[in-house]
């Protein structure tokens, strides 16, 4: 018997809280990020979030552990109308801003299993349906 690996996409406030986070939820982050039984997906818009400033700062060793992570992703959503279109009705629908309707919407269109952030449980993200969303706040 197969286990079905839990369809996953983090947030990009993860993958911070991963790099430079406080301890806790440092911890938090990077357990979620070395589970084995997750199968990560993702779009653009997580690695514009994360690696320019990186890149510009000349931060090689967070630059390399973005890339471990995206190098991990199996599925990626590419931005084109369908997502935008989805994007501006859940961030309509949920009371979220642009760049987090677009995290949402490319996890909806992945059909990801859950939806990780480290924002707080109370957030907009609390309001979203169609993906589990789990706050490690």
């Amino acid at each position: 018997m197969t286990n079905k690996l839990i369809r996953t996409f983090v947030d990009s406030s993860v993958l911070i809280a991963a790099w430079r986070g406080n301890l806790n939820l440092r911890i938090k982050a990077l357990t979620v990020l070395s589970d084995s039984q997750r199968e990560f997906v993702s779009s653009p818009f997580v690695r514009l979030e994360t690696r320019p400033k990186a890149i510009f700062h000349k931060n090689k060793t967070e630059i390399a552990f973005y890339d471990a992570f995206f190098a991990s992703v199996t599925k990626w959503i590419n931005p084109y109308k369908k997502l935008v279109v989805l994007a501006e009705n859940v961030g309509e629908r949920f009371g979220l801003n642009g760049m987090d309707a677009l995290h949402v919407a490319a996890a909806l269109l992945s059909r990801a299993d859950e939806f990780i952030t480290a924002e707080r449980p109370t957030s907009p993200f609390s309001r979203v349906q169609g993906v589990t969303v789990v706050s490690i706040s």
